[in-house]
């Protein structure tokens, strides 16, 4: 919670207007498109090049042609004005294309480059950061990028060569006028500064209020069965309710800062424009001597000038909102792409290919925090080919071995040794390929039933995938549903009942021919009539297999050539489920506490009843 509301602060902190380090960054993912960068950025010059001299043409028309009553000389001078908005159009067409494509491609660059980087994280990573604030750096944040690119730089170095442009026709035409136009100038970037501020804010606190709303809604849809389960649905709706008031609150203040500037930009623009015709039409009405008389014409175009400078300098100051947000954003991905990795590959693997499968623990310590020891000196051995169960109380420590067998996270203290070698020296992909998983809590992709089975290894052919179901007797139930092997499967496996999914998650295992298994809670939700039929086949799967089993029932407790005892974290007893029972130590006392009910003979002798024995972590 404590780390939650850290990087909420941390997020509420981001505020700097221009990051030069970030900046640096960005146009690396620039360089490889300069092909386009350049011809977009000319494009972009001469079309508000085209823009700035057509004022000029008004003036021409009134001055040369208009008040003279030169009627063939004005539709010369139509007709070339045609021609240069019809090369405006195409020319701005061009422009925005490129930028369009260049914006499509950085952002797929980085979208890669940052699911690269989420797939090569430890599993602690996802541990700590929400998925829903993982879902916004590759969707929204990449978004606010993309508007930099297609509309932020490029576009806003021609509004500045626009205004510079504008400026100097004003001089060139006449200074006194333009002095006097340019009054309200400094009233504009009082304004703007003002905004700029207040939309910083308001935006940093916009994205963070959106960022709190993604992982709200991401935790509750994914667990929205537990909610109607305990009957939380109003207070869900309560929370959601506060977190969507929150974002509404920081929409609607930021709104405000909009729609206070751009009234205001308009009227400073206004106030200017009035100026000019006060000014400039005194100096049309009067010939005063010594001073140059302004034509009609001049007024216009003045006053076209006038209009069209602070549209560029209105325009600056919404891509100063997309340059904070693209800031914002850059600071928030390149910090996903800079965070450390913890459990990384060796760069010289000691071990690679298929495992025999010996196991070794050697006095390993481990903490998921601090020195919070979820595992205490822990050793054990396990050789080739055996099965060795693990049970325990919640939170001894059971699923974390076999997540540090597999390396989803490294021990602190200790080694944890496969074929002898340190799993830290294995190739870590090879290290996996040696694992074949299969959990209480089933994960089934969008696709069909035979793809789930399959997860895109090619070497795993059609024979194969109805092979493996037919040992675990999934082809029953498979073959019986609308378009068989085909048939497809929705989002985490909806339709199908938590035993189909398991046994689906049994032929996956069969299919992949690991060296060793592991089976995690893997039959608990089973019932005993399905158990009966996958229990031959798993017996098969495990006898040439070095096997960790986890919170199994019984049948399998019984099966297993070693049972480790785990409490607190150490081992306190191992041995066979009979050399258990007579040791009446922990074991024992967990297996009366299973079985209360049943006879004292029973628990004196060790024989089974029928039922399931079952520690969760």
């Amino acid at each position: 919670m404590a780390t939650a509301v850290q990087q909420f602060h941390e997020e509420e902190a981001i505020s700097k207007a221009y990051d030069p380090a970030s900046a640096r960054r960005l146009l690396r993912y620039l360089r490889p498109y300069l092909h386009l960068i350049v011809p977009a950025l000319l494009f972009t010059l001469l079309v508000n090049a085209l823009g700035v001299i057509e004022p000029k043409f008004f003036q021409y028309a009134i001055d040369w042609y208009i008040v003279p009553r030169d009627l063939s000389g004005l539709n010369l001078l139509a007709a070339v004005f045609l021609v240069v908005k019809l090369l405006q159009f195409i020319v701005s067409y061009l422009q925005t294309v490129m930028l369009q494509s260049v914006g499509q491609h950085v952002m797929f660059d980085l979208r890669s480059e940052l699911y690269q980087k989420l797939q090569q994280q430890d599993v602690a990573y996802f541990d700590r950061n929400p998925v829903g604030r993982v879902m916004t750096r590759l969707t929204s944040d990449v978004d606010s990028l993309n508007e930099l690119f297609t509309s932020g730089v490029i576009e806003g170095l021609g509004d500045i060569v626009t205004i510079f442009a504008i400026i100097g026709f004003m001089f060139w035409m006449d200074w006194r006028l333009t002095v006097v136009a340019l009054v309200t100038v400094p009233m504009l970037f009082a304004a703007t500064l003002w905004f700029r501020q207040h939309a910083r804010r308001g935006y940093d606190m916009v994205r963070t209020k959106l960022a709190r709303i993604n992982s709200f809604l991401q935790e509750h849809l994914s667990g929205a069965q537990t909610v109607q389960i305990f009957n939380r649905e109003r207070k869900a709706f309560n929370q959601f309710h506060d977190l969507n008031d929150d974002y509404r609150h920081a929409n609607i203040e930021t709104i405000f800062y909009y729609s206070v500037f751009f009234p205001l930009v308009d009227f400073i623009g206004t106030v200017g424009v009035a100026l000019i015709i006060w000014y400039g039409g005194s100096r049309v009405m009067q010939n005063t001597p010594g001073v140059e008389i302004l034509s009609i014409g001049a007024l216009v175009a003045f006053i076209q000038y006038s209009q069209r400078l602070f549209q560029p300098i209105r325009d600056i100051s919404d891509k100063y909102n997309v340059l904070q947000a693209a800031m914002v954003a850059s600071y928030r991905i390149f910090k996903t792409l800079d965070s450390p990795i913890s459990v990384t590959p060796p760069e010289r693997p000691s071990k690679t290919g298929r495992a025999r499968g010996r196991i070794e623990f050697e006095n390993v310590w481990f903490a998921y925090k601090g020195e919070d020891w979820v595992l205490r000196d822990v050793s054990f051995i396990v050789e080739p080919g055996q099965a060795v169960a693990l049970v325990g109380h919640t939170g001894c420590g059971k699923t974390t071995i076999t997540n540090l067998l597999m390396r989803f996270y490294d021990v602190q203290r200790g080694r944890v040794l496969l074929d002898g070698v340190d799993v830290r020296e294995w190739d870590l992909r090879a290290l996996r390929e040696n694992f074949a998983v299969v959990l209480q809590d089933v994960f089934l992709f969008s696709g069909t039933i035979e793809s789930n089975i399959r997860l895109g290894r090619e070497s795993i052919d059609d024979e194969r995938v109805r092979w493996a179901t037919h040992e675990v007797h999934a082809d029953e139930f498979i073959e019986r549903l609308p378009g068989g092997y085909k048939a497809e499967v929705h989002e985490r496996g909806a339709g199908l009942s938590v035993g189909q999914k398991q046994l689906v998650s049994f032929a996956r295992a069969l299919a992949f021919d690991p060296a060793l298994m592991i089976l995690d809670e893997a039959t608990s939700s089973i019932d005993t009539e399905t158990e009966q039929l996958i229990q031959q086949a798993i017996e098969r799967v495990m006898r040439d297999r070095t096997s960790i089993v986890v919170a199994h029932r019984l049948s399998t407790v019984q099966r297993a050539d070693r049972i480790i005892v785990l409490h607190h974290g150490a081992i306190r007893e191992q041995g066979s489920h009979q050399e258990l029972l007579a040791a009446r130590g922990l074991y024992w006392k967990l297996y009366r506490l299973q079985y209360a009910d049943d006879s004292s003979d029973e628990h004196s002798t060790g024989s089974l009843p029928s039922g399931s024995l079952q520690y969760g972590d």
